[in-house]
């Protein structure tokens, strides 16, 4: 059973940051491709960053390039999504996702994060 469970949502001030953690399990996670989206309200989900296996292949968004970083920890099944300067349109509900080898694609539950201003 695939399972993607985010964490590290919640309420910040603007220009504070955001530290997102996925783990994964129910699969080889060393050979999934990740990648964080977000969706904000009335808005489509879109993609923020993406990282290629044994990290490489890493692509950030315009609106997350130069404050934002995303990493995996593969003996941890972990990915992490770590955003600075946060602004109040950052403001969307953050979800992981995973795209394995065959090419099946499986998607955390999300966790909010909600910027102040």
């Amino acid at each position: 059973q695939v399972q993607l469970v985010e964490s590290g949502g919640g309420l910040v001030q603007a220009g504070g940051s955001l530290r997102l953690s996925c783990v994964a399990s129910g699969f080889i996670f060393s050979r999934a491709a990740m990648s964080w989206y977000r969706q904000a309200p009335g808005e489509e989900r879109e993609l923020v960053a993406s990282i290629g296996t044994r990290g490489g292949g890493k692509w950030y968004s315009d609106s997350a390039k130069g404050r934002s970083t995303i990493s995996r920890d593969d003996a941890k099944n972990t990915v992490l999504f770590q955003m600075n300067s946060l602004k109040p349109e950052d403001t969307a509900v953050y979800y992981c996702k995973a795209i394995t080898r065959n090419q099946s694609e499986y998607w955390g539950q999300g966790t909010q994060v909600t910027v102040s201003s």
